[in-house]
């Protein structure tokens, strides 16, 4: 295997990996919402903010190490936000 086609493989094998986690927190905090049924609600407000803070950081040091371009990293940033956007809105409706 070339090293272009190793590369290849691990940049796809962490965008994957960063994939799946973000689905994680969209149902974690799906699930809060269902429960808590208040965005206001201090303890949805800290898990979220650690989710997020959390995640932020997975997909900066997979930038930082090469294995992910930092345009796909910034746009699974902003897709996640975006969709827990979403979520909240349909929630609160």
């Amino acid at each position: 295997m070339a090293s272009s086609d190793v590369m290849e493989h691990l940049n796809q094998k962490a965008l994957r990996l960063l994939q799946e986690d973000a689905d994680k927190i969209e149902k974690l905090i799906a699930i809060q919402m269902e429960n808590l049924a208040t965005r206001k609600c201090p303890l949805y407000e800290e898990v979220l903010d650690t989710q997020m803070y959390g995640f932020s950081r997975a997909v900066d040091f997979a930038v930082r190490a090469g294995l992910v371009e930092e345009g796909a990293g910034k746009n699974l940033v902003m897709q996640l936000e975006r969709n827990l956007a979403l979520l909240y809105e349909a929630m609160a409706q």
